[in-house]
């Protein structure tokens, strides 16, 4: 088992990454070296398709040392990530009397996991939180870090809090059961991240899916958890440095840069009200518009958004962006929770491993609709140019 700790300047408990294959079955006792040997009734939010899977091995390693769990299932799909099901979970957690010192564990994607969150950080002003992540995308991006959030119809996580999990558990065996565009969403987030750290994440991420993982085996061996495990090291080194995503900021080290590809993602999401794509899947159309931009601003070379072309159709197929009016997607840019007095600022490449944060006023609507039309072009019309 590999362990990352966290260190965050405003955080009082410990937290903790552990990556694993099977370590899902050791939750209980990494909750008691967590939160030690207090009694703790624990409620585990999940889905039912990812609680029919691993459920009945959350509930059994927490039984073992002695924590009272009972579940609480929400329907599953990013639209679901709303203020509906934020109130059914905070009744749940009333109606069965968590009290402060209970705790709660998220077990699935970023769906739950963000939503799981959000209740544990308002329900009696704050419960801790566990994070066992069961998709690519959230045990590399969404479980680290202690963002939470729900829609608006408006636009994405427009409400959400600040809360550290005191513990995340990364087991890489529930990656087998994944459909096959929850990879291609996962591996689209890995290679977001790859592209804002350095050429050599970048490398290791570009040569790991050369090599066509796509069966069992791929996701359970020692080299893709030492990849999952410098992922969430990445993450967790600018969470530290920029916790709660300081607004002043526009350094390269500044949290905001996490956000590249995510604001046409965001407004794809919206405008197709959830239902189109998966988050990981809109990233990667968002990192080729982000592309086209950075190329048409000076900032990237044409060999360069080659390489970005290249690595986000390693990831897979991306459902077609065709259709979806552009303007409508301007529109729901304009309504980006990132908007900064009143103005949009663009998380772009000056190269690979270069983010930068760019004034939105450079970019002025004409170029975005066109970088809009020659990044959502579909993989099989794409030229290079």
């Amino acid at each position: 088992m590999l362990r990352l700790k966290i260190s965050l300047p405003r955080q009082t408990r410990r937290s903790e990454i552990n990556i694993g294959s099977g370590v899902r079955t050791n939750l209980g006792a990494l909750m008691r070296e967590t939160f030690g040997s207090a009694p703790m009734s624990v409620a585990l939010i999940s889905n039912e398709r990812v609680f029919k899977l691993f459920g009945s091995d959350i509930l059994k390693a927490l039984k073992r040392e002695g924590f009272n769990a009972k579940e609480w299932l929400m329907p599953e799909g990013e639209r679901f990530k709303s203020l509906r099901t934020l109130e059914g979970a905070l009744e749940f957690l009333s109606s069965k009397g968590f009290e402060r010192t209970d705790a709660v564990v998220a077990l699935g994607g970023g769906v739950v996991g963000d939503l799981a969150g959000l209740t544990a950080s308002i329900y009696l002003r704050g419960l801790p939180l566990v994070q066992v992540p069961t998709t690519l995308l959230a045990q590399i991006d969404s479980s680290v870090g202690g963002k939470t959030g729900i829609n608006l119809p408006v636009g994405k996580n427009l409400v959400g809090t600040f809360h550290q999990p005191s513990l995340v558990v990364i087991d890489t065996e529930t990656l087998s059961t994944l459909p096959q565009r929850e990879v291609v969403a996962g591996f689209c987030e890995m290679v977001k991240q790859s592209l804002i750290s350095d050429a050599q994440l970048f490398n290791k991420t570009v040569s790991f899916l050369e090599s066509k993982p796509r069966r069992q085996n791929d996701f359970n061996n020692s080299a893709f958890r030492s990849l999952i495990r410098d992922h969430c090291k990445f993450k967790a080194s600018i969470v530290a440095n920029d916790e709660r995503e300081s607004t002043a900021r526009v350094d390269a080290k500044s949290r905001r840069i996490l956000n590249f590809g995510h604001t046409t993602a965001h407004a794809l999401e919206a405008v197709t009200n959830y239902r189109k794509f998966r988050h990981g899947e809109a990233v990667g159309w968002g990192m080729l518009v982000a592309g086209e931009l950075s190329k048409h601003l000076g900032l990237l070379s044409n060999a360069e958004l080659k390489s970005v072309r290249h690595a986000v159709a390693l990831c897979g197929p991306l459902p077609s962006a065709t259709g979806i009016d552009r303007k409508k997607i301007v529109q729901a840019i304009s309504h980006d929770k990132k908007r900064v007095a009143g103005r949009i600022n663009w998380v772009l490449l000056n190269g690979i491993g270069s983010p930068k944060i760019v004034n939105g006023d450079q970019i002025s609507e004409k170029l975005l609709l066109q970088a809009l039309e020659s990044g959502l072009r579909d993989q099989e019309r794409r030229t290079d140019h």
